[in-house]
């Protein structure tokens, strides 16, 4: 499967399962091949979150500097959570916060282990 379908579909069922639970979703047009906003934002009873998603059967997930100084961005002047969503192959979803990467020379990276080691899910996140 190319990865843009599988990231595709796991931001769709991400989105699928926020709105389920009463929250109100979007997920962007385009956000794959631009830097100018996230993949998914939620919003519930004045709690706001947004997610860049990433579906990658890797080590580790990294998003350039460009991309993680937008969200960032995105991040103060909404005041809304913003998370790293991982959907890991047999493991479920885990949300790393973009203060949990590491900065390289090229990219802002995180690896499997230690969102593991983290392991921030869904529930950890959402409001009732």
């Amino acid at each position: 499967m190319k990865k843009y379908s599988k990231g595709a579909r796991a931001e769709r069922e991400l989105l699928n399962y926020l709105a389920s639970i009463g929250y109100s979703v979007m997920r962007s047009a385009g956000s794959g091949v631009n830097s100018i906003s996230p993949d998914i934002i939620a919003i519930k009873k004045g709690y706001g979150m947004f997610f860049e998603s990433k579906a990658w059967d890797s080590t580790s997930i990294a998003i350039d500097h460009k991309k993680f100084n937008t969200l960032k961005y995105w991040s103060e002047n909404t005041k809304m959570d913003a998370f790293m969503a991982w959907r890991m192959n047999g493991k479920g979803w885990f949300f790393i916060k973009l203060d949990e990467m590491t900065k390289t020379e090229k990219n802002y990276t995180i690896t499997k282990k230690n969102a593991l080691k983290i392991d921030r899910r869904l529930e950890h996140i959402i409001i009732p």
